[in-house]
């Protein structure tokens, strides 16, 4: 389409609240995973708010579209692609599309993640496999297809969703823990790698968080996940994505190999 990779084409970031945090991006092309729901379309919602033109990646056609027409009504600017981003064919095919469209890639948010609780000795060879499939493999794919374009801009931002379970354990989480700690590990050699051609590479680790899965863990429960909570309450998907912004903003440039953990002091 002509004049959609000039900076001039893309909104200016609509007005926000002035409590929150502002970044401009506007100029700059980012990919979210995950982008369908909860936080991921909280991170595509703040960054297209601030200025970027968002690439919206998911498996649900429907949920994307809604989301994308969320952010166009905002006065923002989004484009959908479907993609499973377990499968390598699929990731290089919508990284390279993204590009033909939007013209150059700044920032990637791999955001998209899988659970499948159950005790480790009644776990399943397929509810592992999905899990670590979808929460790093799929990091992986995305980052190796991106950061192949981020080298020849010399720049680029890229941010990994992890988990406090990955950094500390969760009963019942053999499998997502051990996806969200790879992918702690896999952040930090990517960012060492990638640092010398002004590409940061960190992650966020989100705590409890207010979405349709603790919901469903019910009042009683939530009674009890609270108290261990030091700021006695859940976090909210926005305080994520301003963890997100903040670290792709174009002055964290000295900021990489980190995890940002949000949680209300939880861990400690």
């Amino acid at each position: 389409m002509a004049g959609e990779n000039d900076s001039a084409a893309i909104p200016t970031a609509p007005a926000i609240d002035q409590k929150r945090l502002r970044v401009d991006l506007t100029g700059q092309v980012a990919v979210v995973t995950g982008a369908s729901q909860g936080l991921g379309r909280a991170i595509a919602e703040t960054l297209a708010a601030n200025g970027a033109a968002v690439a919206i990646v998911a498996r649900s056609a429907d949920k994307l579209a809604a989301v994308a027409a969320a952010i166009r009504n905002a006065g923002g600017k989004a484009e959908e692609f479907i993609c499973d981003v377990s499968k390598a064919a699929d990731v290089t095919a919508v990284v390279e599309a993204i590009h033909a469209k939007l013209g150059r890639l700044d920032i990637l948010v791999n955001n998209a993640g899988v659970t499948r609780d159950t005790l480790l000795p009644r776990m399943s060879d397929e509810e592992w496999d999905e899990v670590l499939c979808t929460n790093l493999r799929g990091p992986f794919l995305f980052m190796r297809a991106a950061s192949r374009l981020m080298m020849q801009q010399r720049y680029g931002r890229i941010v990994n969703v992890a988990s406090v379970s990955g950094l500390i354990g969760n009963p019942g989480q053999s499998n997502y823990a051990a996806s969200k700690a790879g992918l702690v590990g896999l952040t930090r050699t990517v960012a060492k790698e990638l640092a010398g051609r002004k590409i940061t590479c960190n992650a966020v680790a989100p705590g409890f968080i207010v979405s349709d899965m603790t919901r469903a863990l019910g009042p009683a429960l939530l009674d009890e996940v609270k108290k261990r909570v030091p700021a006695k309450r859940l976090g909210e998907a926005w305080e994520i994505a301003e963890a997100v912004l903040f670290l792709v903003a174009p002055s964290s440039s000295y900021i990489t190999a980190q995890v940002v953990v949000v949680d209300g002091g939880m861990i400690g």
